[in-house]
C-alpha cells in the first residue's frame, strides 16, 4: 500500500510541477512518469524499512 501511495503522490507531484513550469501535454506526462518512479522507489524503501523494524 505504501508503494502505491508513493506512486500516486509522485505522479501528482510531477503533474503539478510540470503545470507550474508551463509544460505541454508531453512534458506533463513525462514529469508524472518520473515522479511516479521516484515515489515508487521511495515507497519501496519505506516498506522495507518498516518491515525490518517489525
Amino acid at each position: 500500500m505504501i508503494i502505491i501511495a508513493g506512486i500516486v503522490i509522485g505522479a501528482l507531484w510531477g503533474v503539478f510541477n510540470a503545470r507550474k513550469r508551463g509544460g505541454t501535454g508531453f512534458d506533463i506526462a513525462q514529469y508524472a512518469a518520473v515522479g511516479a518512479i521516484i515515489g515508487g522507489i521511495l515507497g519501496t524503501f519505506a516498506t522495507i524499512g518498516i518491515e525490518r523494524l517489525l
